[in-house]
This record gives C-alpha cells, sequence and structure tokens, in this order.
C-alpha cells in the first residue's frame, strides 16, 4: 500500500502550544517545507517582553500574515512600519512587535524548512 504524500495539521488543535508571559498563545503545526504558526496576541503584547524575555533569544527573520488586530513592526534599525488585516510582511533578526490598541491580533507566521528537498 503506498502511503499519502499529504501532510495535515491543525493551527486550533495543534500539540504544541505556547504561551507567553502575558496569556497570548502560539500553535504551530510542521509540515514537510515550512512551519505555520498562528498567534493570538492580547492587547499590550511586546515581542521583546513577552516572547524575547521568556526565550532568551534574540529574534530572527520573521515572515507573518495579520488576519485582525493592528501591529506595529519595528526592524533592527528602528524603522517601523503598523500592519493590519490583510497585510503581509517580513523583518529581518534584532526586530520587535508590538500589538497597537485593545483589540487581540490574530497573526501566522511561515518559517522555511531549510533542508526539504
Amino acid at each position: 500500500m503506498n502511503e499519502s504524500n499529504i501532510i495535515l495539521g491543525n493551527l486550533v488543535h495543534s500539540e504544541n502550544i505556547r504561551q507567553f508571559l502575558d496569556g497570548s498563545t502560539r500553535s504551530v503545526v510542521r509540515l514537510r517545507s515550512a512551519a505555520i504558526g498562528m498567534g493570538t496576541y492580547e492587547p499590550g503584547w511586546k515581542w521583546s517582553l513577552h516572547a524575547g524575555a521568556q526565550t532568551g533569544k534574540p529574534s530572527a527573520n520573521h515572515i507573518g500574515y495579520i488576519l485582525s488586530g493592528r501591529m506595529m513592526v519595528r526592524d533592527a534599525n528602528g524603522v517601523e512600519k503598523e500592519a493590519g488585516p490583510g497585510d503581509a510582511f517580513e523583518v529581518g533578526p534584532g526586530h520587535d512587535a508590538r500589538v497597537l490598541g485593545d483589540e487581540v491580533c490574530k497573526a501566522l507566521d511561515f518559517i522555511p524548512i531549510l533542508n526539504y528537498s
């Protein structure tokens, strides 16, 4: 019998869910060529305070897509851009991000798996 070449993951029911210091969450599913994350970031969430402080690691290159809410993304040079629903973005290492306003920000992120062939 042939094994299926389809990989299916569910971000809502993922076994890989991380809770940040402020209660925000991020779930991840790993596919063959990429990992996809879905974050639900509470008002007041800031990467450097609630994720970086928890992991002790600097921010890496990040590819994201905003589903709802708003986020301010700041690159390592201090340049800021506001992202909202429908916006896709990529920012290099050393960045920071924070939720804007009183609405939860829901976003997807995409992490290429480099050893995919």
